[in-house]
């Protein structure tokens, strides 16, 4: 009886559920699972270097030259020939040839308007012309006809053969047919007229480029009509697109009227495009507009630009300082280099740039100078030439690694 009881005991029950204790286990090894991934992702993102923007630092005054800045000053890129084109008669638009960008040459189809009616015309005018034409022969057949009559008639009345009413009548008749022949010449110049109208009339429905450039706006398209005047009710387009002849551009600036003075024409300058901070752009001043902007208290000067490049467009920002040929002599030769205001950083008292060496920074202590628009003078501490971190993170140490961005990112 006690065997039995024992055997009882050991037998399974496949009914009951799991230990606890197993189940702990897996939520034990699941937690450190989720540890050591946190733990590892936090070590890789302390490791891994942060990137950084850099920029080389430029001579405030370039090697070779005496040139220095009298004064800073922005504005925009204009276009001196820019033309909206439109057509000179109102009609419905058939074809439109052009797209954004595309350069176009002078004279080039740029659309076509609905010629039937145009065609009309010009097919009835012609009619007339030869109408006209073939009249003209019948009158000069008649007229030689009358002037023999004539000069028969005043041979028989020299010999008393016929009477002078006879003579009279062919007179009449030869002066008529004169008349009638100028009348002709005339209606055959104005139907040539009307030919050469009508000619011009077909000619406008086709749209020409007045000069050559790039097209930048794309205003109709086939099926609208167009028109050279406003209809008012927003139905009717007014042209078929812009056009900018490129070779046109040139930099306006508003200057204070209280600096103007520094500024003459011919001047020198240096032009810096929004857009590549990193290039400097030659350029002249071409003329001060003599007029002054009463609200804004400024001057507008015109300047042209001397480098031509595809990467100048209009209304792109600039900042344009005007340069001074012998600074030395008017005591503003400056020193030192110019780097982006935001790579210098104040600690305190202190202003520090991080240069970078090889693939790690080094912090370096500078002596600023004054700030020119977005540039920073730095007197010493820093070469032209060397490479500054741009807007540099506040955790960034000095020897700590670093990765340069690509240009353009």
């Amino acid at each position: 009886m006690q065997t039995s009881e024992l055997l009882k005991e050991l037998r399974i029950d496949r009914n009951g559920r799991p230990p606890r204790a197993a189940g702990r286990r897996l939520l034990v090894a699941a937690a450190v699972v989720l540890v050591l991934a946190a733990a590892g992702w936090v070590a890789w993102t302390r490791l891994s270097p942060p990137i950084v923007r850099t920029v080389a630092a430029r001579a405030a005054a370039p090697a070779g030259s005496s040139a220095g800045s009298v004064l800073d000053a922005s504005g925009y890129v204009t276009a001196r020939r820019a033309a909206t084109v439109s057509a000179k008669i109102t009609g419905k638009v058939t074809e439109v040839l052009i797209e954004e960008g595309q350069r176009v040459a002078a004279g080039a189809v740029l659309a076509r308007l609905d010629d039937t009616e145009a065609k009309a015309q010009l097919g009835l005018a012609r009619a007339q012309l030869a109408a006209a034409r073939s009249q003209e022969g019948e009158i000069r057949a008649l007229l030689a006809q009358a002037e023999s009559d004539y000069t028969r008639q005043q041979e028989l009345f020299r010999r008393q053969l016929v009477a002078a009413q006879a003579l009279d009548a062919a007179l009449a008749q030869r002066n008529t047919l004169r008349a009638r022949l100028t009348a002709n010449e005339e209606q055959v110049r104005v139907a040539g007229e009307s030919v050469r109208v009508a000619e011009v009339a077909l000619d406008s429905t086709v749209i020409r480029a007045p000069f050559g450039g790039v097209v930048v706006n794309k205003a109709a398209q086939p099926g609208e009509m167009i028109s050279p005047i406003s209809a008012g009710g927003g139905f009717t387009r007014t042209g078929i697109g812009t056009i900018v002849d490129m070779d046109s551009l040139e930099i306006q600036v508003d200057v204070n009227e209280s600096f103007i003075g520094r500024v003459t024409a011919a001047q020198p300058v240096e032009a810096t495009l929004n857009a590549y901070p990193d290039w400097k752009i030659p350029g002249a001043v071409i003329a001060i507009i003599p007029t002054a902007d009463r609200t804004k208290a400024t001057v507008k000067v015109r300047i042209a630009i001397q480098a031509r490049d595809a990467r100048i467009v209009p209304d792109m920002g600039v900042r344009v300082a005007f340069l001074d040929a012998q600074p030395a002599a008017r005591g503003l030769a400056r020193a030192g280099v110019l780097v982006p205001a935001e790579g210098v950083r104040v600690e305190g008292a202190a202003a520090v740039v991080f240069v970078v060496a090889g693939d790690r920074v080094e912090r370096r202590r500078v002596t600023p100078g004054q700030t020119l628009g977005a540039e920073r003078e730095v007197l010493t501490g820093l070469k032209a030439g060397e490479r500054v971190v741009i807007a540099p993170p506040p955790s960034l140490k000095d020897g700590d690694p670093v990765r340069v961005a690509e240009p353009g990112r």
